[in-house]
């Protein structure tokens, strides 16, 4: 255990500041210089997981290899560490308590009083010492969700102060906070973060780094008065000024010496230079990127960017390392209809077909799905999307105009989609689908095959509903290809129309499998295409 180092980034004065981003930019620069890094998110919801939660109230759920639902902030930690997560990296308020209350029903704590403390806070710090132990990390950043102050983080927080008598050296704290800007008066305001520290360390915790976020640069007199105020050394205070892209924090946060400070507070040794070049070469091309490519992502959170977060964030990655810059349009599909699909998707050089769940918005994407498929735009149809294009073309090929998912219509005529054998009998909607890493084989001379260049992969699934084998010999002598299936299951995974320029859907989920220094395949084949759409 003392070989392990325990960082905790903490919020104050509002939350959606990015402590997520600051985690993962402190683990990226950490592990620059050699050490072997991981991030775990602690969210205060009594949710178990966030895997029943609307996206309107939490936006994308994501999944770990392991089949684990988790807070979005875990594919930040994966795009920006370029390692895999699993249930151990996300801990809700509600997987704490459910442990101890199966612990109390089991009688492991002999009979005693069961409190908050120290039972729940204890349960806290095994789950935060574990992650080090176990896998003999040199570094456990623990991001705690909310800010300080709320109700429902004082648990974690609580076990944070004990966690840094017991750890001593080996913890450090790092506190993000809000430094406003108020017009009228024409200057920024440091009150709003002494008053942050100030209920922190009344928690009897005081952060050893404070992050400042702003929209302005903050000149050294501010600085010195915040280091003074707040107990905090100059050196350890930082500023998380407005950028470009999320992918420039860490070399922002490089340039101030944050990572240097973190091991020298924490009698660590430097080391040699930061190895930042492959992530300073990805920033270099996309400055350089100045081609255009229209993306039309099409799907029925169009209003709520971070429903589609993984998404977004592989095909940035994808147009720049084809030397473009996206230009990202997501159309609310419940508002497209035969009447606006040519004015809305006519500027598309390729369309993604969004995943999701439920009725609302389908239309739409038969819609755009067959505007697509007629005009010959590259479409890329991910989980729900891909069943959709199964639907449409089995409507509009095949001519089955009854042909539909049993989640839409458990009467259709033609069961395309149908729910899986083995989710048929459950009623727990929690963490209950086909979920996390499953194998797909690949036909050979397939656009998959091509993409991936191997034969066997492995990609994460989220879905309760699959295509249906019994029409598969019908919908590939129609011209639809099924180039991926699962070798256990045989549960078709990828579908294929390739009489088309690049017409492909996936039941799983690639963008999961999508980092900054290693962009998912199918993403750079679907931008490709895209591009070359866009030079034609």
């Amino acid at each position: 255990m003392a070989d392990t180092k325990y960082i905790f980034v903490t919020g104050g004065v509002v939350s959606s500041l990015g402590k997520g981003i600051i985690a993962a930019s402190l683990g990226k620069l950490l592990q620059s210089r050699g050490y072997k890094v991981t991030i775990q998110k602690f969210d205060p919801y009594i949710n178990v997981d966030p895997g029943t939660l609307n996206p309107y109230e939490h936006g994308e759920c994501y999944v770990t290899v392991d089949g684990h639902e988790a807070d979005l902030d875990l594919g930040h930690y994966e795009r920006f560490l370029n390692i895999q997560t699993t249930r151990a990296n996300n801990i809700t308020t509600g997987r704490i308590y459910q442990s101890v209350i199966e612990k109390e029903r089991r009688g492991d704590y002999l009979g005693k009083t069961v409190q908050v403390i120290p039972h729940i806070t204890d349960e806290i710090k095994r789950n935060v010492k574990q992650l080090g132990i176990k896998n003999k990390f040199d570094f456990v950043i623990t991001e705690i969700g909310g800010t300080v102050g709320d109700i429902e983080s004082t648990p974690f927080l609580e076990a944070v102060r004990q966690l840094r008598w017991e750890l001593g050296r080996s913890c450090f704290c790092v506190h993000l906070t809000y430094v406003p800007y108020i017009a009228a008066a024409g200057e920024v305001k440091t009150k709003p973060t002494q008053h942050s520290v100030k209920e922190l360390q009344s928690l009897g915790i005081q952060p050893d780094m404070l992050v400042l976020r702003t929209e302005r640069r903050l000149n050294n007199e501010l600085l010195h008065k915040v280091a003074l105020f707040c107990n905090v050394e100059l050196s350890a205070v930082m500023q998380s000024v407005d950028v470009s892209t999320i992918y420039e924090v860490p070399i922002m946060m490089q340039k101030q010496g944050m990572d240097e400070v973190v091991l020298r507070k924490m009698n660590m040794p430097v080391g040699s230079d930061s190895d930042m070049e492959q992530w300073n070469a990805f920033l270099q091309k996309r400055k350089e990127a100045k081609k255009e490519v229209c993306i039309k992502l099409v799907g029925k959170y169009a209003e709520l960017p971070d429903a589609y977060k993984s998404i977004t964030e592989a095909l940035s990655q994808a147009a720049i390392y084809n030397n473009r810059k996206l230009v990202l349009d997501v159309c609310h599909s419940e508002k497209l209809d035969e009447n606006n699909v040519v004015d809305t998707l006519k500027d598309a050089d390729g369309i993604v077909i969004a995943p999701g769940f439920g009725q609302r918005g389908i239309e739409g994407k038969f819609v755009a799905l067959k505007y697509a498929r007629e005009q010959d735009i590259p479409t890329f149809g991910i989980c729900l999307g891909m069943q959709c294009m199964v639907i449409e073309y089995a409507r509009d090929v095949l001519g089955l105009t009854g042909a539909n998912s049993t989640e839409m219509d458990p009467l259709a005529e033609d069961k395309v989609i149908d729910l899986m054998e083995e989710q048929k009998h459950i009623t727990n909607m929690g963490g209950s689908m086909r979920l996390g890493a499953y194998e797909c084989t690949l036909k050979k001379g397939s656009l998959a095959y091509k993409a991936y260049g191997k034969i066997k992969i492995e990609e994460r699934h989220r879905h309760r509903y699959e295509f249906n084998n019994e029409y598969k010999g019908r919908l590939e002598d129609a011209g639809m290809k099924c180039t991926g299936i699962n070798p256990e299951s045989e549960l078709v995974e990828i579908v294929e129309v390739p009489a088309l320029r690049w017409f492909l859907g996936t039941q799983f989920h690639p963008e999961y499998n999508s980092t900054v220094l290693s962009p998912n395949p199918l993403f750079m084949s679907f931008m490709e295409a895209a591009s070359h759409t866009k030079d034609k």
